[in-house]
């Protein structure tokens, strides 16, 4: 759109703003730039959870949740190296509490199995059992074929593009949460 202002109606009122009252007091307060940012976190956020919502749905009588998923899915495309839970916890960018708290139960499941590390008994190191890799691999089967169906009409460019839009969203939103934390 360049420089020149966005006029209200070169911007398409999605339904997934929580109210056309809310949107048309927000526009009263600032510009349609901003309502366009604002339209697109609540946009980004609904998509979100919808999408967990339904993976939730597809991995609750495999793998259980899509965190357990790509947690086995890291220890399946490791082979037989064993993998470090830090590397896990640095993987899926969350906190050691969250991923001592799902290995424990992959173990108790009998899906993972975590050993001390020979060289440095502070780390652990996971991989998959029989019985997770034969769990995680049914789950990843069937869930292609359902992806496959979700983005049957969306071009592998557009997929790439916007997984470009959301790693710059998402690093943008860290850098300026990283600049108001030190200022």
């Amino acid at each position: 759109m360049g420089d020149r202002p966005l006029k209200d109606k070169e911007i398409p009122v999605l339904t997934n703003y929580p109210t056309h009252a809310l949107r048309e007091a927000y526009l009263k307060r600032f510009p349609i730039e901003a309502a366009q940012r604002l339209e697109t976190v609540f946009t980004l956020r609904v998509a979100s959870q919808q999408i967990i919502n339904v993976l939730n749905g597809w991995l609750e009588g495999t793998a259980g949740s899509p965190t357990r998923f790509q947690t086995l899915a890291l220890l399946w495309g490791a082979g037989d190296r064993p993998v470090p839970h830090q590397e896990i916890i640095a993987a899926l960018q969350v906190k050691r509490a969250t991923v001592s708290a799902m290995m424990y139960s992959l173990e108790q499941e009998g899906m993972v199995q975590s050993v001390g590390d020979q060289t440095d008994r502070r780390r652990l190191l996971a991989t998959l059992t029989e019985k997770g890799r034969d769990i995680f691999t049914s789950a990843m089967d069937l869930n292609a074929r359902r992806l496959a169906k979700v983005f049957a009409d969306v071009p592998v460019e557009e997929m790439v593009a916007l997984q470009n839009t959301l790693m710059r969203m998402r690093d943008r939103f860290v850098k300026y949460a990283e600049e108001e934390a030190t200022s």
